[in-house]
This record gives C-alpha cells, structure tokens and sequence, in this order.
C-alpha cells in the first residue's frame, strides 16, 4: 500500500455533473464510470487524501474548473444494479459488482478554467493522458510535477 498521495483527473460533462453541482453538495460519489482502467484506478489504487482536477468535458469550454480530494475509496458503484439508472449494468449485482465508485469531496474551484488548449501550450504538461491524441479515459493519473505546474498557473488565483 502506498502512502503517497496521488494525483488524479476525473471528467465529467455539465449537464451530468458540473463543478457547481459539486460546490452545492460538497461532496459526492462518482458514479457511472463504465471503463475498465478507470474502474481500476477507482476500485485499486484512489486513496482518501488523494487530489484530482475536476475537467469538464462535452461542453462549450473543456478544460479544469477545480479541484477535489478523495474521502471514501473504492467500493461497489450500485448505480449499476438499478435498471432505471442511465448506467445500469445487467452483469454487475451486488453479490459480484462490476463497476466501482470513490467519494470526492470540493476542494477549490478555478477563478477562470484552464482549458485544453491552454494544457497544450505548456510543454511540461505534454506527457499528461488529457493532452494526448484521442485520451478520453475519464478518470486519469496525474503526476505530482504536472499537478504542481498546473497549481502554480495564474487561473486559480
């Protein structure tokens, strides 16, 4: 078990789950990943204290709106046991669940967003998964020299 902290990047789309909604309940789980990797990040290695950018995605403007920390680590994603859900999963069930979920709590929101073409122009950023060509994991990791340059950018202040 590592106890260094980890850096993450969790997407979401607006009109799911904005960083104001975010904000309004302060924290929440994230639930209806339905990719294998990000499952994995989620279920085996996301530990609470660990930090990730809020991106938002398939809006107006992409980019990172805030940051957030996780408080509860992987567990069972039940959204995925309800046929009403828009993520329901008829193989996964309580008894061998599929899809795993963390809890995240608000940390910051940026004072403008940081949008991906703004992550692009910085080539100490060029190795980050959001950057790269057709990247569209929706939970990616972060490294700790990424997270402190993108920290340091003048957006959060």
């Amino acid at each position: 078990m590592s106890l260094r902290k980890q850096y993450w990047l969790m997407k979401s789309e607006p009109s799911d789950f904005s960083i104001d909604d975010l904000k309004s309940c302060k924290s929440t789980c994230w639930s209806g990943v339905r990719n294998y990797q990000a499952r994995n990040y989620m279920r085996d290695e996301m530990k609470i204290g660990d930090r990730a950018f809020f991106y938002q995605s398939n809006a107006k403007q992409i980019g990172i709106v805030g940051t957030a920390k996780v408080i509860k680590e992987g567990y069972a994603d039940y959204t995925a046991w309800d046929p009403k859900d828009k993520h329901y999963d008829p193989k996964s069930s309580p008894e061998k669940p599929v899809w795993f979920m963390v809890d995240i709590e608000i940390i910051k929101t940026c004072r403008k967003i940081i949008t991906l073409n703004r992550l692009k122009s910085i080539t100490e950023l060029n190795h980050m998964g959001v950057v790269q060509r057709g990247n569209r994991l929706s939970v990616q990791q972060v490294s700790p020299e990424a997270w402190e340059t993108i920290l340091k950018l003048p957006e959060w202040n």
